[in-house]
């Protein structure tokens, strides 16, 4: 049986919570776990430790599957706020996620990142983000809606001969839900863009040069049997878990 990470999600200490209101809490979104655990996979949730006892954990993993969440923190790529006190994003997962990141890229296992963990993986390859894309991209069509969250969704275009444009061969028109204020802003290194939105050219894919790691800025797991037009979220996985088997 193949493991999988998936990194955590978290909650931190608030008194006033009812259960567990003095504790943190380390979670995976329901859609998540049901989409990593096919037939034949062992999900695991990866624990916040210390990197001495994290790192005989992960080196028992086959690859890794990072999930979406709350924002990073600009000074994660060096930035500071572009609007004082908002959008502060979470420094202390960052540097959880990142830990794990560099772990998995420098071992070569196969990584699958999602909405936050596409982001983060870019800037874990050394690139930027935009902090708000209506506030520094204001010709960007709207790529978050809390209400309508994962039913709000768009047409992405795939680069010709690139690893999604293969997967999606049989694919004549690629949506994909937008849950994100946030996006890639410049490319890490080593990285290539593999699909933009169609309608303002947001980056919506990327991945390495090696080929084993992959993120879309999309959630996937949130279309799992809705059919189209919104793309095979299981295409994806198995592409993933392909790489894993081969590694």
């Amino acid at each position: 049986m193949l493991k999988i990470g998936i990194s955590a999600c978290f909650m931190y200490k608030e008194p006033s919570r009812i259960v567990f209101g003095p504790k943190n809490l380390a979670y995976v979104e329901c859609d998540m776990f049901s989409y990593v655990s096919q037939k034949g996979i062992l999900p695991v949730l990866l624990p916040d430790l210390p990197m001495s006892q994290l790192e005989d954990i992960l080196a028992e993993l086959d690859g890794f599957v990072f999930q979406g969440g709350t924002d990073l923190a600009p000074e994660t790529y060096n930035e500071t706020p572009i609007v004082p006190g908002k959008w502060l994003g979470d420094a202390y997962r960052d540097t959880y996620e990142m830990r794990i990141m560099e772990y998995a890229v420098k071992h070569h296992k196969p990584v699958l990142a999602i909405c936050r963990g596409f982001q983060l993986m870019n800037v874990c390859f050394g690139g930027n983000l935009y902090q708000d894309i209506s506030m520094q991209k204001p010709e960007a069509m709207q790529h978050r809606d809390a209400e309508k969250y994962d039913s709000l969704v768009h047409e992405i275009v795939f680069e010709q001969g690139k690893t999604l444009d293969l997967i999606y061969d049989d694919t004549d028109r690629a949506v994909v839900n937008s849950v994100h204020h946030q996006g890639v802003k410049s490319i890490g290194n080593g990285l290539e863009i593999l699909a933009v939105s169609k309608n303002d050219g947001i980056i919506e894919a990327l991945q390495n040069k090696e080929g084993n790691v992959l993120g879309v800025q999309w959630h996937p797991e949130f279309s799992v049997g809705k059919g189209a037009p919104l793309l095979d979220p299981l295409k994806l996985y198995e592409y993933f878990i392909e790489k894993v088997k081969n590694q």
